[in-house]
């Protein structure tokens, strides 16, 4: 079973010989994934990888022409060409992303670098999928999605990747004081709310009215206890109004309602779960842990969410 980001082992970072001692170091140190080699000579390959709160930063040069699989599980991937182009393709859509660009691949879903040429270089960067969300409900506007690609010669992605490449550039020479918990994690913060920014600008400042406390006290309780027996009366109790107001704030500021946001925040949870379990875990177990009674109801709400059955992603 592939582990949750948050679980993967990751090396400090080094320079190896070839490039499947890279793709077994990018393995470990980035995300899981398949590589094929597309050219018969190669030169020298580099790969550092450090992690920095709930992020982990990697540059990686493989010194040959391949092309790369992965479904990022668990986390958001985003690829800075450094050096040379990168073409990438999720859902059939292709972006080609070169120096002042960087491609964005989603979480849990396949993607094919097709073509990673030997002498670009990939600054990465990869976002606890939970933290990133959790942080983009808070930022963005209502129906706001990450792109594909981000633009790194607009005021706000120059800023971002300037400060991208400097915390790597500090942990690659000397990481102490950056990785002490008291500072990472403020890094990290300030790394995922930029980018979110730089990405998905909301719209001018006063044009947008803020999430009310109800709605943020009410998905900080979700987010705590998802697993808990929820009623329409506790969430009220929780937002310290009325179940209608409280419905009210989550259509206008969401989009949903807070029952169909636990629903969203129980499938991550549990899916998170089959594909990091151990052999003996069954499908049902997961689904108990998370607040799902009905094992046909969350077999039909996890194929709509993610494209598959619960018991095909337990397999993987």
């Amino acid at each position: 079973m592939i582990a949750p980001m948050t679980d993967i082992a990751r090396p400090a970072g080094a320079r190896v010989a070839d490039w499947e001692a890279a793709s077994r170091a990018l393995a470990t140190g980035y995300f899981p994934h398949s590589m094929t080699r597309t050219a018969l000579d190669a030169d020298g390959a580099v790969f550092s990888s450090h992690t920095l709160g709930a992020i982990r930063l990697a540059r990686i040069s493989l010194g040959t022409d391949v092309n790369v699989r992965s479904a990022h599980p668990g986390g958001y991937a985003v690829n800075i060409p450094l050096t040379g182009r990168l073409v990438s393709v999720t859902r059939g859509t292709e972006v080609t992303s070169t120096v002042g660009q960087a491609t964005i691949c989603p979480p849990d879903t396949d993607t094919h670098i097709t073509e990673w040429h030997r002498t670009c270089e990939v600054l990465g960067v990869a976002f606890d999928r939970h933290r990133l969300e959790r942080e983009a409900a808070l930022v963005l506007a209502p129906g706001q999605r990450l792109p594909a690609q981000l633009d790194l010669t607009t005021p706000g992605g120059a800023a971002w990747r300037r400060l991208v490449e400097s915390i790597s550039a500090q942990l690659d020479d000397d990481p102490g004081l950056l990785t002490n918990p008291l500072v990472a994690d403020h890094l990290a913060a300030a790394v995922t709310t930029a980018l979110l920014l730089a990405a998905a600008p909301a719209a001018a400042p006063g044009d947008r009215a803020p999430r009310p406390r109800i709605v943020t006290r009410v998905l900080d309780a979700l987010h705590a206890d998802p697993a808990r027996v929820w009623t329409a009366g506790d969430m009220a109790d929780c937002a310290g109004v009325g179940v209608r107001r409280l419905q009210e704030g989550f259509r206008q500021h969401l989009g949903r309602s807070p029952s169909e946001c636990l629903l969203e925040i129980r499938l991550e949870r549990a899916h998170l779960d089959l594909l990091g379990a151990e052999p003996w875990v069954t499908v049902t177990d997961i689904a108990q842990r998370w607040g799902f009674t009905h094992s046909g109801r969350f077999a039909a709400a996890y194929r709509a969410r993610f494209g598959t059955s619960p018991s095909a992603a337990l397999r993987r």
